[in-house]
């Protein structure tokens, strides 16, 4: 666990800690390694590439209306379960207004109040932005305001406002907007940034001093993302909108009281139950704020220098399998999206010694053609564009950099998540990913002892990921939702699903770490409800060579109990066919796997599943294939196996109809059945 930051704070210097934290914090602005709009020593710096990407984008914004922030949007969330039609808004309002902010930070422009419109058009818009949200209603989104939701309300009331993620994210936006553009705000609309102040005031750092029983806290025990992420925008509202030192002072302790209930709940594997795109949102957050404490208070506030965060600093490129594919534990999409603040890593891994974490977050960077994207927060854009190293790097003209962070193998013993590949620092080939953990991690999905296999560093046998969220995703019907359900996951179906809980989970965990195999073996029956089976034990290995077949990997399911039923589901992404004994699945872009099992065992169905939700689609396509092997006389005892091996490598597998299937497939691509050894 990192040390307590509570502690760190406690052992200030001083006579009087209280007044000597008062001390360190004064005039923050000028530390926390952002200048304001007035420093064209740094922002006429920043690279053209990066400068004509961003005033390119906030040339196309002008043309587009501003999204409106509408009532019954907000109360669609209690009407008909649809969060996105007002939470997409104010996503959309905050990232206009981030972008033009860059955009007037980077151009410079400013004018006089009394000068026509357009004399600074991208000021002028951030402005409109700003007002537009100091005017709404509320800030928080509609399924987390229990206060309107305990008075059977559909309207908000603003004398009691709820600190949420949304309320967070619009009091971050007021501070780096009132930071960055602080003197061109007072000559163009004075009498605004009075007026940003009030409303973060009212909204976020009253209720948050005031009521310390906000769930996200985590005083019990449960924090979550919500905790560093909310905690980030009340720190730097109180460094750069409060004007009290003592207040100040008195908000950073209660943020680091706070984060240590967030701290305390992070596994020393360095390990996010959440899954990938949550670790951005969560733990980077947290070492975003970490950044800020040692920047504006000095060495009395660093708390950088810990082993934990060596690891959790890792988690990205542990759980990378190529390009922008990731193992998508819980509700994360299998593809990472474009709004990642990459420059987070770089520093943080240029800072640890970790080079294979720098080239990391500059082939993410890179991949998503933008060093600071807006979406992923004023702050954060503001603090890469001014980092002069960060933009450099990412625009530079070289290579890309070998994947050296790609191990090849990485073990998770608290989130019991393994990830192996057959060479390491290379996407060729094989790789594997299994978990076994419980259905009670956060964001969970009913998925103890589901697998992944990728072709050439794209996933093939997946995790659907979640859908889009609707007031239904976190309330108790959210495993009615088919992406959540075991029936949806690569896991066995003994006659029923896996029961949510964390009572519900693997037991017996072992693994195996070795040059020539990685695999894991689990317990699954704990998963399922009390007695439906005696034991079910499920082994998947990654086999690199065993003088006899290709690398492949091998999946065997061993059960002891009797039961009417035993189905295996397989969740593929790609074109499916299939046989007695034997299935392909291909991907557009010609990666191929072939399965392979005895057809006197089990006989294979599919169903197809047309997808039209956004958030499926980016990463799936138009639809996906589920495959179940249903075995055909269970018993009381029994076992299958099944294996996949790269369609291009298949040929040289003993087995007679995995060579016969595996050819067809490749004469289909016009490819040739045979391959080189890696």
């Amino acid at each position: 666990m990192v040390e307590s930051l509570s502690a760190r704070l406690s052992a200030v210097p001083g006579p009087d800690g209280g007044r000597e934290l008062e001390r360190l914090l004064v005039d923050p602005a000028g530390r926390v390694g952002v200048p304001d709009a007035t420093c064209r020593a740094v922002w006429d710096a920043v690279p053209e590439a990066v400068r004509e990407r961003v005033l390119t984008d906030a040339s196309r914004e002008l043309k587009r209306p501003a999204p409106l922030l509408l009532a019954g949007a907000w109360a669609r969330a209690f009407r008909d379960g649809d969060r996105g039609a007002y939470e997409d808004a104010a996503w959309g309002l905050q990232e206009r207004v981030s972008l033009l902010t860059l955009a007037a930070v980077l151009t410079g422009e400013s004018a006089d109040a009394t000068e026509v419109p357009g004399a600074c058009p991208h000021l002028d818009a951030a402005i409109d932005g700003l007002v537009a949200f100091a005017e709404a209603s509320t800030w928080c989104w509609a399924p987390h305001e229990r206060f309107a939701a305990e008075r059977g309300d559909l309207v908000p009331d603003p004398d009691d406002p709820c600190l949420d993620l949304g309320a967070a994210e619009v009091a971050s936006l007021f501070a780096w907007a009132d930071h960055a553009l602080g003197p061109h705000l007072d000559r163009r609309m004075p009498g605004l940034r009075r007026r940003l102040r009030r409303e973060v005031e009212r909204r976020v750092l009253l209720p948050f001093e005031r009521r310390r029983d906000w769930r996200w806290i985590g005083a019990d025990g449960g924090a979550n993302n919500w905790n560093p992420w909310i905690h980030g925008a009340v720190l730097a509202a109180a460094l750069l909108l409060c004007e009290d030192d003592a207040r100040r002072a008195r908000l950073v302790r209660l943020v680091v009281r706070g984060l240590d209930h967030y701290v305390a709940t992070l596994p020393d594997d360095g390990g996010i139950d959440e899954g990938i795109a949550y670790w951005w949102v969560g733990a980077c957050r947290l070492l975003e704020i970490l950044d800020l404490l040692a920047g504006v208070g000095g060495p009395a506030l660093d708390a950088r220098r810990t082993p934990l965060l060596r690891k959790l600093l890792r988690y990205p490129q542990r759980m990378h399998f190529g390009d922008d594919w990731y193992v998508n534990v819980g509700d994360a999409p299998a593809r990472l999206t474009a709004e990642q603040p990459w420059q987070v890593p770089f520093r943080w891994g240029a800072r640890l010694g970790q080079p294979e974490t720098v080239a990391h977050a500059l082939a993410g960077a890179r991949r998503q053609h933008s060093a600071a994207p807006p979406r992923a927060g004023l702050g954060r854009a503001l603090t890469a564009l001014a980092d002069e190293q960060w933009c450099r790097a990412v625009t530079a003209d070289e290579p890309e950099p070998v994947a050296s962070w790609l191990a090849r193998e990485s073990w998770l013993p608290r989130l019991q998540v393994l990830v192996a590949r057959e060479t390491a620092a290379c996407t060729d080939g094989l790789a594997l990913a299994v978990k076994a953990g419980h259905n009670g991690e956060h964001h969970n999905h009913l998925d103890v002892g589901s697998y992944w296999v990728a072709a050439h560093g794209r996933p093939l046998v997946v995790d659907v990921g979640r859908p889009t969220y609707t007031t239904q995703t976190f309330g108790p019907d959210r495993y009615e939702a088919w992406p959540f359900r075991s029936g949806w996951h690569n896991v066995p179906e003994p006659g029923t699903a896996q029961q949510p809980g964390p009572a519900h989970r693997a037991r017996d965990v072992r693994v195996e770490l070795g040059p020539d195999a990685t695999g894991m073996t689990a317990d699954l029956s704990g998963a399922y409800p009390p007695g439906t089976l005696t034991r079910w034990d499920r082994t998947v290995r990654l086999v690199r060579a065993d003088g006899t077949a290709p690398p492949h990997v091998s999946v065997s399911d061993r059960w002891e109990g009797r039961t009417e039923s035993v189905a295996l589901h397989h969740v593929l992404a790609g074109h499916v066919e299939h046989g007695a004994g034997w299935a392909t699945v291909a991907a557009p872009g010609g990666e191929g796997l072939v399965m392979h099992w005895d057809p006197r065992v089990a006989v294979a169905s599919v169903v197809r599943r047309e997808l039209d939700d956004p958030q499926l689609t980016r990463s799936w396509g138009d639809h996906l294939t589920r495959l179940t092997l249903t075995v055909h006389a269970p018993g009381a005892q029994g076992s299958v196996v099944v294996r996949w091996l790269l369609a291009d490598a298949a040929d040289r597998c003993p087995e007679e109809g995995t060579q016969r299937f595996a050819a067809a497939l490749l004469k289909k691509r016009g490819a040739t059945p045979s391959i080189s050894n890696r």
